[in-house]
């Protein structure tokens, strides 16, 4: 694989560990018009920047009013030699937090990919529209049957913040299911407890919570990636680590603008 490609797979797979199954949590931690910024390093070098946005304006789809998410991926420094420009998005409905759209449009080296994804929650389908490098014809259309209610690689990451995490004790497990490249992913989250950190913006206590993952060629241990969830009313994941096959990565908040609870 290389080494963008690498990049690109570990920041999608941190995002993807955050997918809870819905049921429909009332939304009081984030608003429209907030912006997260997080810095991604591999080992002691900026590797890259993420950056995640609540549009300004409540979006209809489908009849349904939606928050139109973003989250955008770019390489920093020495690695601009492997450039990555990534946009992953979605439309997440205002009451039920689930995901009506969602979209990758993808730039790595020379590699492209745009994607459209459909969700009917009544049929349980992904709709998948597949277009070409320039982003313009449908090249292929797939269906998939999915769960009810079932979340997408950006909009579980804002349903996290929805839930109620202090009601989780040591130990417990939570089922995680997502939509994501094809393919559906039952995961396990286990809540470690709670733990104060020092970050840029601050001194936080947190949730600390870790996905199991299936044993593969990127992550070393069970348990090799960990998410620390602010424990307060906005509930921002403010710091996200990988343990690499050689190394390890982290992404930590850097910046944040438009809080709901100030």
């Amino acid at each position: 694989m290389k080494n963008s490609r690498l990049l690109s797979v570990i920041v999608t797979l941190c995002f993807l560990c955050l997918s809870f199954p819905s049921i429909g949590q009332k939304n009081t931690a984030f608003k429209p018009g907030e912006e997260l910024t997080f810095k991604v390093s591999y080992g002691f070098l900026n590797a890259a920047e993420a950056k995640m946005v609540v549009d300004p304006k409540v979006t209809s789809l489908n009849n349904r009013p939606t928050y139109k998410m973003d989250v955008f991926g770019s390489t920093l420094g020495v690695f601009k030699l492997f450039k990555v420009n990534d946009n992953w998005g979605s439309y997440i409905d205002t009451v039920r937090m689930i995901p009506h759209k969602s979209y990758r449009h993808i730039e790595e080296g020379s590699y492209r990919k745009h994607e459209h994804v459909f969700f009917d929650h009544q049929k349980k389908n992904a709709h998948v529209k597949l277009f070409d490098r320039e982003n313009r014809e449908v090249v292929s259309t797939k269906d998939y049957t999915v769960p009810a209610n079932v979340q997408d690689i950006v909009s579980g990451f804002y349903y996290l913040r929805t839930m109620d995490l202090s009601k989780l004790k040591k130990g417990e497990t939570i089922l995680l299911t997502g939509f994501f490249d094809k393919e559906v992913y039952n995961l396990r989250m286990v809540f470690q407890g709670k733990e104060t950190i020092d970050t840029n913006l601050g001194k936080f206590e947190t949730f600390k919570l870790s996905p199991i993952i299936p044993k593969n060629k990127l992550f070393r241990g069970e348990q090799p990636v960990t998410v620390w969830v602010s424990n307060d009313q906005n509930k921002i994941p403010l710091k996200i680590k990988a343990k690499l096959m050689v190394g390890s990565l982290d992404m930590e908040v850097m910046e944040v603008k438009g809080l709901r609870n100030n």
